[in-house]
């Protein structure tokens, strides 16, 4: 699965010369927490609605709103964006740029073709990847199968499922410490129950 897959494409950026009353209001007119700051079609930054709100006036200010939206429209993008920008590209594989944003703390990554900036990827789309990883969206009976952490497990699982023509909608696998995996499956097809009752019945622990 790579950042292709689950990036946004359509990116509304800003220039570093916009000001942040501006900015603030796209964020909150197009629902969106941060924008690439783009000078001459080159990537020149990033700014976030934390980084705006960092910039503005305490809430607890006395200045009126007249006088706090005149201050904001006087201060730049240029002056707040974040100028060394962690970034990735479509190739990059998704749990690779989920690494990026752990390891940098950052919520989002522009995604870069050569010099050209062709999307973001953001924390909500690295969630979409793994509620598709773990078949959260896909038809079928969830079950859980407890094994021995060992070679060609997975294949004997499955092929005791096969027998019933049951499809394995997704699959995923998460290993204990112990010496042990459970095989997260999701099941889709009439012989659904005879297929986990046999998993029961060949020794396998099955939660559901």
């Amino acid at each position: 699965m790579y950042v292709q897959q689950f990036m946004t494409s359509r990116v509304i950026t800003v220039s570093p010369s916009e000001n942040i009353l501006n900015a603030m209001n796209i964020m909150k007119t197009k629902s969106i927490n941060r924008l690439p700051v783009v000078k001459s079609g080159k990537l020149v930054g990033l700014v976030t609605d934390g980084d705006l709100r960092a910039a503005s006036p305490s809430p607890v200010t006395s200045l009126s709103r007249f006088e706090m939206n005149e201050l904001l429209s006087k201060v730049s993008i240029k002056d707040v964006a974040v100028k060394r920008i962690v970034t990735c590209t479509p190739d990059t594989l998704i749990e690779d740029a989920a690494l990026l944003m752990r390891e940098h703390k950052i919520g989002a990554l522009p995604v870069m073709e050569g010099d050209k900036l062709v999307g973001i990827i953001t924390e909500n789309n690295i969630m979409d990847a793994f509620l598709d990883i773990m078949g959260a969206r896909s038809p079928g009976k969830r079950i859980v199968v407890e094994v021995l952490d060992e070679m060609g497990i997975i294949s004997e699982v499955s092929s005791v499922i096969r027998r019933f023509e049951v499809d394995i909608t997704s699959l995923a696998v998460y290993h204990l410490p112990n010496n042990k995996a459970q095989i997260l499956c999701r099941l889709d097809g009439e012989g659904t129950e005879a297929a986990v009752k046999a998993l029961i019945e060949k020794g396998f622990d099955i939660t559901q």
